[in-house]
């Protein structure tokens, strides 16, 4: 790829979704659009890129920016994450949501090993939430990714990164080469496909959601623009579970930092006064 033909994917991986893709390294792009350009039928990435520059077609944009949006993923990635809420969060809402049900949204949930890892957490806890009802949301930015999730799939590979044997065993079961998530958790799950940095006010308002190591791949005013977004879609007791470090330092404005629990963040009252 010619640095011309980088800097175009990247412009409109930052137009349609913010991401910030790096021109100079053309070996990450070219590893990411070789089977895009192989599925959409061209010679080569310079042939789809210069249908790119030539078109802009919709459908092939989006394509472009999905494969540049793939990210690592992993079962219970960040363990500690999950430990705060299975073990502190969920218990709270349940005895304040007093039998409404308790709304949480995977936001970039890639091909479904956090919200899995979370459907897994709520079916372990269910004992100790006194019958709360639990909704549990996923959502990505790739329908390859969402497809992905929700067939519920995945390599031996996938699965020995972070599920533990115990978890494997109850969970999961083997299909030929492939191991198969659960019905019963694969079942506590809603799919949609979501941009973040578009207007997603029509999802409602969620109790928890988890958007971890997505801001990161963002350029800086979409950073800002997304957590005001998340801002407003988590209800005003609710708890954000975001990557440790990953807040930029001049959007922490609508949140509050949960004191001792790093990346766990909570709705700012000065904030919601000022409003």
């Amino acid at each position: 790829m010619k640095p011309g033909d980088c800097a175009l994917v990247a412009e409109l991986c930052a137009a349609r979704a913010g991401l910030n893709v790096d021109p100079e390294k053309t070996y990450l792009l070219e590893s990411r659009l070789a089977p895009v350009a192989r599925r959409e039928g061209f010679g080569s990435i310079v042939d789809l890129v210069e249908s790119l520059r030539a078109r802009r077609e919709e459908r092939l944009v989006w394509a472009v920016v999905e494969a540049m949006a793939a990210g690592e993923t992993s079962f219970f990635r960040d363990r500690l994450a999950f430990k705060q809420f299975s073990d502190e969060v969920l218990p709270v809402m349940a005895r304040r949501r007093e039998g409404r049900p308790i709304r949480i949204w995977s936001a970039g949930c890639g091909s479904g090993q956090e919200v899995y890892s979370l459907a897994i957490n709520v079916a372990e806890k269910r004992g100790a939430l006194s019958g709360a009802k639990v909704e549990l949301f996923a959502s990505d930015i790739s329908e390859r990714a969402l497809e992905k999730a929700q067939s519920g799939l995945y390599t031996q590979f996938e699965v020995q990164r972070g599920l533990p044997i115990r978890q494997l065993v109850d969970h999961f079961e083997k299909v030929d080469e492939m191991w198969a998530i659960s019905p019963n958790i694969r079942q506590m799950v809603r799919w949609r496909r979501v941009n973040l940095v578009a207007d997603f006010s029509a999802t409602g308002q969620f109790d928890v959601i988890f958007c971890r190591h997505v801001l990161s791949a963002l350029v800086e005013p979409m950073r800002v623009k997304v957590l005001e977004n998340l801002a407003g879609a988590l209800a005003p007791d609710g708890f954000l579970f975001l990557s440790e470090g990953e807040i930029p330092d001049n959007g922490a404005k609508p949140l509050y930092a949960v004191a001792g629990r790093a990346g766990l963040y909570v709705r700012n009252p000065a904030a919601r006064a000022a409003a």
